[in-house]
């Protein structure tokens, strides 16, 4: 579903160029990060904020980025805006802004140099329209991360898998010990990005670029994107036994053991901090499903709505200003689970899969996700595809496929 926006039922004017210290004011953060890893992340940033004298009013909206969306945008189009929100930067707030709801970071920006600090640059220009910055990239959250439970290996009198390949011909002895192979909840946005993943692990880079990017249809209805659903069909086999609907909810089977793997973002360790799990001893991380260890820079980024009231558009500097801060950074993404956004903090306490992560952006293995691709149309058209076909077992590849390129050939 397309957002429509009457701009004329909208009319803000804000200082943009504000000089000297805010005034301490309160200001709503609307976000969707609610499990306890996100939590605990998100209270980094709040520190940070009122430690400045300023007070951050969290606007946590449970049910993730889905649910959240509609909210936070209804509230900013119907001329009740919070002070920021969080989007994934790419291509979700792009009509808000394209309507002139959401405020022009630029001066900001070039004041406090972002583009000599925010690495890589992509992300930026994730947050550029027209020339102009407006958002703040927080974090890198990579999507292709397989997270593996070592007790469930163990469990199982299985090696732990080196590949995504490995762990499809273990599935049968997991499930002989009673355990779930694949954790994938009932979430749409988790069966999509979980099929995102096996293309960019299975196909490869420029296989995933060619349908992504390039919106090729012609090739999305081939050979090779063929081998992409079978590897779906795979999974959708290992995970038919999960009965969970929250992402961490499955990543908290993987947590207990009673799941072998699930295909998560890299905010899955967030979960096992707050649980009390080391990577490397309790779980295993395998980047790129093992296949294809590249880094998606996609990720969060907060926008801030066009206000009146000029103390809150004073303090939506600050709290710019704040979120990029060394410091900020280094806190929020040790909790959050997800790598900084800055290329000069030290992050020499990071787990063995954060640094996995860091290698591999140090490597410029870096490729861009569907955040930044897709128009929110046409993903909202393939979470629905990939929520169907792993809830009907008896949808076949073919009929999957044929859908998936007419969705590709119509996307924007």
């Amino acid at each position: 579903m397309r957002y429509k926006f009457l701009t004329a039922a909208f009319a803000a004017t804000v200082a943009l160029n504000v000089a000297g210290p805010a005034a301490a004011t309160d200001l709503e953060v609307t976000h969707w990060w609610t499990s306890g890893g996100e939590a605990a992340a998100v209270a980094e940033l709040a520190k940070a904020f009122d430690a400045t004298g300023n007070h951050w009013v969290d606007g946590a909206i449970a049910g993730s980025g889905g649910t959240a969306r509609p909210i936070m945008i209804s509230r900013i189009t119907g001329g009740d805006p919070m002070g920021a929100t969080q989007f994934n930067h790419g291509r979700q707030a792009e009509e808000l802004v394209q309507a002139g709801l959401m405020r022009d970071l630029t001066d900001i920006a070039t004041k406090d140099k972002w583009t000599e600090v925010v690495r890589p640059k992509s992300l930026l220009d994730s947050c550029t329209i027209d020339g102009k910055i407006y958002c703040v990239p927080v974090n890198i959250h990579s999507w292709q991360w397989l997270w593996l439970s070592n007790e469930a290996f163990q469990k199982a009198g299985l090696p732990l898998p080196k590949d995504w390949n490995e762990f499809v011909a273990d599935a049968p002895a997991l499930e002989k010990a009673g355990i779930i192979p694949l954790a994938v909840g009932g979430q749409a946005w988790q069966a999509s990005g979980a099929f995102d993943v096996l293309m960019a692990a299975v196909g490869g880079t420029d296989t995933f670029l060619k349908v992504y990017k390039d919106k090729d249809a012609t090739f999305a209805a081939g050979p090779e994107i063929a081998k992409v659903f079978k590897a779906a069909d795979d999974a959708r086999k290992m995970a038919k036994n999960t009965n969970v609907q929250d992402w961490n909810q499955a990543t908290n089977l993987v947590i207990t053991g009673k799941a072998a793997g699930q295909i998560m973002g890299d905010w899955a360790q967030g979960e096992f901090q707050v649980a009390g799990k080391t990577a490397g001893k309790d779980y295993t991380c395998l980047p790129g499903l093992g296949l294809n260890e590249v880094i998606a820079t996609g990720g969060d980024a907060f926008y801030f709505p066009l206000l009146k009231d000029e103390a809150k558009a004073k303090a939506q500097v600050v709290l710019a200003e704040t979120l990029l801060d060394p410091k900020t950074q280094v806190a929020f993404n040790l909790k959050k689970g997800s790598l900084p956004v800055r290329g000069d903090v030290d992050l020499n306490t990071a787990n063995d899969c954060m640094k996995k992560g860091l290698a591999i952006l140090a490597k410029g293995a870096v490729m861009p996700w569907t955040d930044q691709l897709l128009s929110q149309d046409s993903q909202k058209q393939k979470e629905d595809l990939f929520s169907e076909f792993f809830a009907k077992p008896d949808m076949t590849l073919e009929e999957a496929q044929k859908r998936f390129a007419e969705i590709i050939g119509s996307a924007d």
